[in-house]
């Protein structure tokens, strides 16, 4: 079965942002291996939601290692975080 087109997407930007990561100085372990898929799964709103689905898939993995994963996606240009909240009058 062929990789839909989206597939191979996800799977190039993931190998892109691991080669980053090694770039940086990051190991690469399997809880951040883990929080990248959540992360390019999409529909996650907040380091919260990250940290329940990762604790939905068994994943021993505490909240501060999400939000310091967080952290230096956004330090390395992987991704950008945008208001939540936003008034228009």
């Amino acid at each position: 079965m062929e990789a839909s087109e989206t597939d191979r997407r996800i799977i190039m930007q993931k190998e892109q942002i691991l080669q980053r990561l090694r770039e940086d100085g990051c190991r690469i372990t399997k809880q951040r291996q883990a929080l990248l898929d959540i992360i390019l799964e999409g529909d996650c709103s907040c380091c919260k939601e990250i940290y329940y689905r990762a604790l939905a898939r068994n994943i021993k993995i505490g909240p501060a290692t999400v939000y310091r994963m967080i952290a230096k996606l956004e330090e390395i240009g992987a991704i950008s975080r945008c208001n939540m909240y936003r008034i228009e009058l």
